[in-house]
Parts: structure tokens; C-alpha cells; sequence
């Protein structure tokens, strides 16, 4: 059966390029924003059109937010998809993240109408450039995994990929808990203008939460559930 693949980054974004390539052996849809809208939560249209611009047979740019994404998929373009996949999100999200990302709100969205979801992030160290490939591979490995495990309706799958050097040894998968530590909220305010300066690598964790266990070089899965 069908896989539906979104994101927040833009349907360009290299993230959902390496997420297809994660699942070439399976039948995928994209539908996708048609621009980058990281950060926009759970934000959706509330009565206006959406546009729809075909890439493809099975690829859709969507003038829309990532929650209206899965909503034009799963009711018009592919409902009969099993699975709705985010990602992967150039960037952390985790934590606190949970409640901003576009990310995981699209697969969020896809739990309220009962379909089952994995969100895939993947954190960036020092601004360094990701390995998309590598990521690629992590990914499928973890959607294998994840896909053979039970999923009671109104959960979904939150997943944070580290930020691997060419010598690190291979990560393993650790299932944890969501961090409860705020983020970062250093700033400054210059000409009445004011500008968030926290250092996202720099923020505190709980012991054995997702962002300690990316932060640590392994990958991090959460289960998150609605109800």
C-alpha cells in the first residue's frame, strides 16, 4: 500500500529527496509544501483554496502548511495510503520542538484521522552540512523498525538522527522520552528589535531524553500519543 512523504522544508528541500531515495523499494506519494514553512506547527487552512501543483505523477507541491499537506493527501490524492512519513527535517526536533515543528505536526495530523506516522529529523552540530546520504540510510533502517512495531491509533513516531563524523561508530535505535527542559531563550534587543541569540546546541536535558540521546551520537524514537 501507498506511503504518503512530507515535510516543512519545501518540497525541494534535499531532506525529502533522501527520505524517497530511504523507501525507493516502496510506493511513495509526495506531497509536499510548495515552499519552506519550518517552524509553522500545527497551522492549516482555515477555508481558503489550497493550490495544487502536480511535479509528477505521484509528486505534489501543495500551497499550504504541512498539517494541510496530509489533509489534501489522505482525503483526495492517495486515501488509501497507510502510513504518513515527515521529513527528514534539516534540524532537530526535539523536546520542546514538538509543539512548533511543521514536521511533526504533519504526522501529528495524520494520527487525528487514524492513519500512522514517523516524523524524521535530523540535528544539525555547529551548522556543519548533513550528510543526506548517510541520513538516507539511517532512515530506512529506522522505518523498517519502526513499521514491524505496535502503533495504537492516535500515536505517531518522533525520530531524531545525530550528527555523525565519518569515524563515529554506527548509531544504535533508543527508544526514550521526550525532553521537558524549555529551549534556550537567551536574546538581545538592538533599535527595538528583538532577536533570539540561544545556542540550541547548548540546551539543558533530562538524562535519557531524546535530546540526550541525539546529542550522544544515537538515534533517537519517540512514541507519542494523542489520547
Amino acid at each position: 500500500m501507498p506511503l504518503i512523504l512530507t515535510n516543512d522544508d519545501g518540497i525541494d528541500a534535499p531532506g525529502i529527496q533522501a527520505l524517497r531515495d530511504a523507501l525507493a523499494d516502496q510506493p511513495t506519494w509526495v506531497v509536499a509544501p510548495d515552499q519552506h514553512l519550518s517552524g509553522c506547527s500545527h497551522q492549516m487552512n482555515r477555508g481558503g483554496p489550497i493550490a495544487i501543483h502536480p511535479r509528477d505523477d505521484r509528486a505534489f507541491a501543495i500551497g499550504g502548511t504541512p498539517a494541510d499537506c496530509t489533509r489534501v493527501a489522505l482525503g483526495h490524492l492517495c486515501p488509501e495510503a497507510t502510513w504518513v512519513l515527515s521529513g527528514i527535517n534539516a534540524g532537530g526536533n526535539m523536546g520542546a520542538d514538538l509543539y512548533v515543528s511543521g514536521t511533526v505536526a504533519a504526522v501529528r495530523e495524520a494520527a487525528l484521522l487514524r492513519v500512522p506516522g514517523i516524523a524524521i529529523s535530523h540535528y544539525i552540530h555547529n551548522r556543519q552540512p548533513i550528510n543526506w546520504g548517510l541520513a538516507s540510510q539511517l532512515a530506512t533502517k529506522v522505518i523498517r523498525t519502526l513499521m514491524a512495531e505496535p502503533l495504537s491509533p492516535g500515536c505517531f513516531w518522533n525520530v531524531n538522527l545525530p550528527h555523525l563524523q565519518t569515524q563515529d561508530p554506527e548509531p544504535e535505535m533508543i527508544f526514550c522520552t521526550p525532553c521537558t527542559q524549555p529551549l534556550p531563550t537567551e536574546f538581545k534587543v538592538e533599535n527595538n528589535e528583538f532577536h533570539y541569540t540561544g545556542q540550541y546546541g547548548n540546551r539543558r536535558y533530562d538524562p535519557d531524553s531524546d535530546v540526550a540521546v541525539c546529542f550522544s551520537g544515537h538515534i533517537a524514537v519517540t512514541k507519542i500519543c494523542l489520547w
